[in-house]
């Protein structure tokens, strides 16, 4: 482990921690808009523009070596309640470089203005935009991270009960896979995990659903029939409060057929591969993804 690592979470337990534990939905959204510009940058040559899928505003990014007909459909987090395309465009432009694609990105409704099912239906609507533009459903990567995870795995849960086409595979970092949060290290990790605030996680979920079931399979992956789904690939720290939501995932996912790749580290924070631009960890995973899905998509490293 690199001694950024412990810099980084000494830095995040001591300041994005405790925003996290008291600040309101708007000052978590501007922290993250004003942070993201300041420190996170993408790869040379990176060009984003807006477009609207099925009616939903998406970023589209697309950097030197992006390939139109190969898509990477990512799903940002942020608890429901905030983060944007504009948040994550610089890490998903530094996978979308490493496995030549295009990245779409859906700007979905968030909590409490816009609450439960507003997420997936615009998720899904953005989805069947971009289906409708003749894009091959085998040719697109659909993954998340955080909430964002829950949501790709949710529209998976989605796709499949509708018999629809299917993406040619799915990821998650640090997914969020059961808003009921009944995993053990939920509790065990609290006082380890140096992003996330335990006891504040009732709080924003209910201002994202507002009396809706916290088990519903669109944003609860973890309570969805996922059998028959393409491969997966899902990664958590193991200090992380949402452990045991990727590690039931992956455990599901393989009984039900799924070829899964499961990656656990240890102490790295919560969607590490969100400091690419400062810690060595972040990049290894982002390389690490990129190699799977190259290697599951068939697409030629061109690096």
């Amino acid at each position: 482990m690199s001694y950024r690592r412990r810099g980084l979470n000494l830095w995040l337990r001591t300041v994005e921690k405790r925003r996290l534990r008291t600040g309101a939905p708007a000052t978590l959204r501007r922290a993250l808009e004003v942070q993201a510009r300041l420190f996170f940058y993408p790869p040379r040559g990176t060009q984003t523009r807006w477009d609207m899928f099925g009616g939903i505003d998406c970023l589209e990014i697309t950097t030197k070596r992006s390939r139109p007909d190969h898509v990477l459909f990512y799903i940002h987090g942020g608890g429901f309640v905030f983060g944007s395309p504009d948040t994550h465009s610089a890490m998903v432009a530094q996978l979308a470089h490493r496995i030549g694609a295009r990245a779409i990105l859906p700007r979905y409704g968030l909590g409490p203005e816009a609450p439960f099912p507003a997420a997936p239906s615009d998720v899904m609507l953005a989805w069947r935009g971009l289906m409708a533009q003749g894009v091959p459903a085998s040719d697109v990567v659909i993954g998340g991270d955080s909430a964002g995870g829950a949501l790709a795995f949710g529209l998976l849960a989605t796709l499949l009960a509708d018999g629809a086409d299917l993406p040619g595979a799915v990821f998650g970092l640090s997914p969020l896979t059961d808003l009921t949060c009944s995993g053990e290290c939920f509790h065990t990790n609290a006082p380890h995990d140096v992003v996330l605030p335990a006891e504040r996680a009732a709080e924003l979920m209910d201002l994202f659903l507002q009396g809706a079931s916290p088990d519903h399979p669109s944003v609860s992956p973890l309570f969805a029939n996922l059998e028959g789904a393409p491969p997966a690939w899902i990664t958590v720290g193991d200090t992380e409060i949402l452990r045991d939501d990727a590690r039931r995932l992956a455990e599901m996912l393989r009984r039900d057929g799924t070829d899964v790749t499961f990656i656990e580290r240890h102490d790295l924070p919560h969607v590490w591969p969100f400091f690419h631009n400062v810690l060595p960890e972040a990049r290894e995973t982002l390389d690490a993804l990129a190699l799977w899905i190259r290697q599951r998509q068939g697409w030629q490293d061109e690096s």
